[in-house]
């Protein structure tokens, strides 16, 4: 039973939900920079600055719990040798949400979600 369980399901099954997830995950942490929902954004923020923050620090054990999360090697590798390092001495806040207005197709709220 699903008493109590307040989690967004962005209106996706488990499965999609977190393939959805992962990708998202992923684009940001390639690109630096990506242009979805203002809903998609904010259920990936705290999910990818936990990563960062895993990611400050090199260990076996962070990497394979990265990898559960994030499907390619290229975008483990760059969170590990690129993006926590950048943030080493930075004690959280690593993304910031720009909102953009809505979407033409179908009124969406769109933002930016970007590393600070």
């Amino acid at each position: 039973m699903r008493h109590q369980k307040t989690n967004k399901t962005l209106g996706r099954k488990r499965g999609p939900r977190k393939a959805l997830e992962k990708n998202l995950a992923q684009s940001l942490v390639v690109y630096e920079k990506i242009k979805t929902t203002e809903v998609k954004a904010k259920y990936l923020k705290p999910k990818v600055e936990k990563m960062i923050t895993r990611a400050k620090k090199d260990t076996l054990a962070n990497r394979r719990e990265i990898m559960k999360k994030i499907p390619t090697q290229n975008a483990v590798k760059k969170l590990f040798e690129v993006l926590g390092p950048r943030y080493l001495d930075r004690q959280g806040g690593y993304l910031r949400i720009v909102k953009i207005g809505e979407r033409k197709g179908d009124g969406a709220k769109m933002a930016i979600i970007e590393f600070v």
